[in-house]
């Protein structure tokens, strides 16, 4: 007995776009000391913080 699946295409495609920014970041880090490594993590957790703060939605006050 065969099971039949069906493929749908993905439009996102999660696992793939995590791989490409470990990537990225391990390129950018790759040289870097311990203390660098930190700083720029730092910064960069920083600016998505920032970024989905700006993003969450807030009722108006009545």
């Amino acid at each position: 007995m065969e099971t039949k699946t069906n493929k749908t295409e993905k439009k996102f495609d999660a696992i793939k776009t995590m791989r490409e920014i470990r990537d990225k970041i391990s390129l950018e880090i790759m040289d870097m000391t311990y203390e660098q490594e930190r700083t720029y993590l730092d910064k960069l957790l920083a600016k998505e913080q920032a970024e989905s703060s700006n993003n969450l939605y807030l009722p108006a006050q009545t």
